[in-house]
């Protein structure tokens, strides 16, 4: 008989609007539920600000700011953060205090710079769950307008920040390989991918979206899922779609929005009409989350425009549970394997993503090949009730104070590696 695992009181620092329907706090969320679902008591310490999403199990703890009224959804830097973060150290604090809790589970720069903060009064075990590098996103947003002045900043916080954790998990080998070249070690690191609840896509409702956006069934749906942000590339989603305008008139692209960027629309908008193509691009915005399945339904194939992404794009894992066919750079493809369950082409090579897109939408066999193979593959290994094993593993560690995290134990539910071994080079 085995013996009963040990259960664990977690602060999951979420230094972002929570809940949210982006990347990271969605991430933090279904993560968080997965280990209350595993018999873990969860606090989430987070930003005053949220988005209408049922959170169901973790206890959530607010930072206030009286007065504070604003509930916009933003990613990266915003001046409200230089007044939540400070403040939720303190609350952090309150919490591992009143709560007992056992380990600190810090996401992101800001959130593992707070968790150390806490961790130096506390002395609680700190796992830091490394989703970018700053060299990567930092000098994209228009936030910071001396673009030297933001590589530089970003350059010191790579330089720093990962290496307070008492352990790290990285959301791809190439974010891995990034920190362990950053001085991290090998050793201090596991690389833990993103996961998802691909039990959420199982029962889409198409007809919705075609009566809503007036969208022809005769008609093929390109479809981007995500932010507007600069770093994600939509430059590159606008080019390809008008290569592929140009060789077929019945495609459309679909850019599905989560999070409100209107002067974002207004550039990317002119630049569809530039390139002759705005009456085949159509922006939704502020897409709520239980209506994303619907969204991808609709899609023939979804399109990764990203090139270079040290992280591992919750879209990805989104399109994969969807069992839409994908195209994509190679960059932003994580855990995909060209013509096993994706086309993958070279990065910035938007000739080659157009020739992929047409590929797939010449060919309905080979979309639901790709397709089912790409469902296949996140029901096998990213679920996040099988990766909320791995993290206990991982508390398990930290809590016992050993030196090495134990692989062999933590085999049972990651794997060593993420990357495909079979992309076009």
């Amino acid at each position: 008989m085995k013996p009963e695992k040990r259960k664990f009181k977690i602060a999951m620092v979420a230094a972002c609007p929570f809940p949210a329907n982006h990347g990271s706090p969605a991430s933090i969320r279904e993560m968080s539920e997965a280990l209350v679902s595993l018999g873990n008591e969860v606090h989430i310490v987070t930003y005053p600000i949220k988005e209408d999403i049922p959170v169901v199990g973790p206890h959530i703890h607010r930072v206030r700011v009286p007065g504070f009224k604003k509930n916009a959804i933003r990613v990266g830097p915003s001046p409200e953060k230089f007044l939540f973060n400070p403040l939720m150290v303190f609350k952090l604090i309150r919490v591992i205090l009143k709560y007992d809790i056992d380990i600190i589970h810090a996401h992101n720069y800001e959130g593992v710079l707070i968790g150390w903060l806490a961790k130096l009064i506390t002395r609680r075990p700190l796992l830091y769950n490394a989703v970018n590098s700053m060299a990567d996103e930092l000098p994209t947003y228009d936030f910071f307008k001396n673009k030297d002045f933001a590589r530089k900043l970003a350059a010191f916080l790579d330089k720093t920040l990962p290496f307070k954790g008492d352990h790290v998990t990285a959301v791809s080998d190439d974010l891995k390989h990034f920190l362990v070249k950053l001085g991290v070690e090998a050793d201090k690191i596991t690389v833990l991918p993103a996961g998802v609840v691909p039990e959420m896509f199982d029962n889409p409702n198409p007809e919705r979206i075609y009566a809503r956006h007036q969208l022809s069934k005769d008609d093929h749906y390109l479809v981007y899922t995500g932010s507007l942000d600069a770093f994600q590339r939509i430059d590159y989603l606008l080019e390809t779609m008008a290569r592929v305008a140009a060789r077929r008139n019945d495609v459309k692209l679909l850019l599905v929005g989560n999070i409100s960027n209107p002067e974002a629309h207004r550039k990317y908008q002119r630049m569809a009409e530039d390139l002759g193509i705005a009456h085949q691009v159509l922006f939704c915005d502020q897409v709520p989350l239980d209506e994303l399945p619907d969204y991808l339904a609709v899609a023939d194939v979804a399109v990764i425009p990203r090139p270079e992404c040290p992280g591992h794009p919750v879209k990805v894992l989104n399109y994969m549970s969807a069992g839409v066919a994908i195209a994509g750079f190679r960059g932003g493809a994580k855990g995909l394997t060209h013509e096993c369950n994706a086309l993958i082409v070279d990065n910035h090579d938007c000739d080659a993503l157009a020739d992929a897109a047409i590929q797939l939408l010449d060919d309905g066999a080979k979309r639901q090949r790709l397709g089912h193979a790409a469902r296949q593959v996140v029901d096998k290994f990213y679920t996040w009730r099988q990766l909320a094993q791995g993290i206990e593993v991982l508390y398990e560690h930290l809590y016992t104070g050993g030196e090495r995290a134990p692989r062999e134990k933590l085999r049972e539910f990651i794997l060593e590696t993420y990357s495909p071994n079979d992309v076009r080079s």
